[in-house]
């Protein structure tokens, strides 16, 4: 097969002959119709309350099942079992070190959100640190959630912009307005009280999508389920633990990496809480992270085994290895190999794991603005102009993603928006050190210079990080780089204490 290469990534999809552009498009309309039916269902007498917490109703278990699909997104679904051909089972080492991030989250975080009854998670830096401790914060997850939305968006538009409307001449940035309209208009209402359901619809497509492709590859394969794990566990990727520690998958750095990554990416972060602190109370928010944490330890074990699978697979049929194997590699055999089922369950699959990833990121950026800087609960607005105007950042954000998404697609380098996608990743070392220094001290800091601490901190990490080889005797970062980012912001800070201690919030 000749595959043509496009921004060196997704190409091999092209070449589809068994599969039309007409039944591809079926397929992901079929599926957005199963979502407005249940947001016409759960957006009955929504209000902003209902957008913001979910009126503080759900149903611990189903945000637990949700927040798996939300935790999951295109990328992990491509990336992560064609990564398996280098890295083995070594990314099992962080989803070890999720288990202990999601027990502090549940027991240290949660208890104070719920406390303070929060609706914005950052305006406890207010109450702590002060009001622009407080804006630094909620500045870090904007920047950091619209790059992170946006590209794995991008992922997941690209591909489906090649399957179906490329071939119909539609331009890129018309794909995209529609994806992005479609998610404004069954967001637009319900917000949280409708999402912790779609993205428990979307969590069931996405695990089957991932249950079927392992049961097809295993029968072509003509491998019972004990034929399954035995060939996975003799296969040479099935290795977790990594001991080199020069590698950036040494198991200390990937999994204490993996540990507070889990806390600044779901604790502290405004689009997971908002589902968590929808909860009835605290004890079943704790319940549904404890439970969630546990199910994404499994459904990510499943995605490793797919990609050992994937493979054996390969190796059986004599099939040529994909450029790019990580992100190639799946969609080839769903795509080329496996039939037109598995094709369009693969197809399910992506756009499953891509729809909470923008849905809940707009809800969330939304809730930021209007909490954190339109003052939504400091009694400026009444209910009337407080719907109006969260409307509107709503729209707003919608369109600042498909800009977002252009200009990824305009860059037309995969390597270059990967690195943008990373740099994403050390926002979220700020608001670990602010949240860190006003839990685990009681001093007081000097407002007004915390966000240049906040801009430096990040700087410095990745002045540390591009030179730690030459400095540190080949030492390389893995995922505890925002360890060492979150280190440098509350050191920062210590250097901007003032004598008066505070009150603990």
């Amino acid at each position: 097969m000749r595959c043509q290469r496009f921004s060196n990534s997704y190409s091999c999809i092209l070449n589809l002959k068994h599969l039309s552009p007409a039944l591809i498009l079926s397929v992901v309309l079929v599926y957005t119709v199963l979502l407005f039916a249940i947001t016409f269902y759960t957006s009955r007498n929504a209000d902003n309350q209902s957008y913001f917490v979910g009126n503080r109703s759900s149903r611990w278990y189903v945000v637990a099942y949700g927040m798996i699909g939300a935790s999951l997104s295109g990328v992990t679904f491509m990336s992560v079992p064609g990564d398996v051909g280098t890295g083995g089972f070594s990314y099992f080492q962080m989803v070890l070190g999720y288990l202990l991030g999601y027990a502090v989250i549940a027991f240290v975080l949660l208890p104070v959100y719920y406390r303070m009854n929060l609706t914005s998670i950052y305006v406890y830096l207010k109450s702590r640190l002060g009001e622009k401790t407080y804006k630094t914060g909620a500045f870090f997850f904007i920047l950091s959630r619209v790059v992170g939305a946006s590209f794995r968006m991008y992922i997941v538009v690209y591909v489906l912009q090649l399957f179906i409307f490329q071939a119909w001449g539609v331009p890129f940035w018309v794909t995209v307005l529609v994806f992005v309209l479609l998610i404004l208009a069954y967001t637009f209402k319900g917000g949280v009280k409708t999402i912790v359901w779609t993205d428990s619809l979307q969590t069931t497509f996405m695990l089957l999508s991932l249950l079927i492709s392992v049961y097809l590859i295993a029968k072509e394969l003509n491998f019972s389920f004990a034929d399954v794990l035995s060939s996975i566990k003799s296969s040479p990727y099935s290795d977790i633990f990594v001991w080199d520690w020069k590698s950036k998958v040494f198991f200390p750095k990937h999994f204490f990496g993996g540990m507070f990554i889990a806390i600044a990416m779901t604790g502290l972060d405004q689009e997971m809480m908002q589902k968590n602190i929808s909860c009835r109370n605290v004890g079943e928010s704790q319940k549904n992270m404890m439970t969630f944490s546990i199910i994404l330890v499994f459904v990510n074990f499943i995605f490793l085994c797919l990609g050992a699978l994937l493979y054996i697979f390969i190796q059986h049929q004599g099939i040529v290895i994909p450029e790019r194997t990580t992100d190639d590699l799946f969609p080839t055999i769903a795509m080329h190999y496996l039939g037109t089922f598995s094709a369009i369950c693969f197809i399910i699959g992506l756009i499953s794991a891509a729809y909470p990833s923008a849905d809940g990121a707009l809800t969330a950026l939304t809730a930021s603005v209007c909490i954190d800087f339109l003052g939504f609960e400091e009694g400026k607005y009444n209910e009337i102009q407080k719907t109006r105007i969260r409307k509107s950042v709503h729209i707003i954000f919608g369109f600042v993603l498909l800009g977002v998404i252009v200009l990824f697609h305009a860059i037309n380098d995969q390597a270059v928006i990967r690195q943008i996608f990373r740099a994403a990743n050390y926002t979220y070392g700020p608001l670990l050190g602010l949240f860190a220094f006003g839990i685990l001290t009681r001093r007081n800091v000097i407002d007004k210079a915390v966000p240049v601490i906040g801009i430096l901190s990040p700087v410095i990490c990745y002045i540390i990080d591009i030179n730690s080889v030459q400095w540190l005797g080949g030492y390389k970062f893995g995922n505890e780089l925002i360890i060492l980012n979150g280190g440098i912001t509350f050191m920062g800070l210590l250097l901007l204490t003032k004598h008066k201690t505070a009150t603990q919030v």
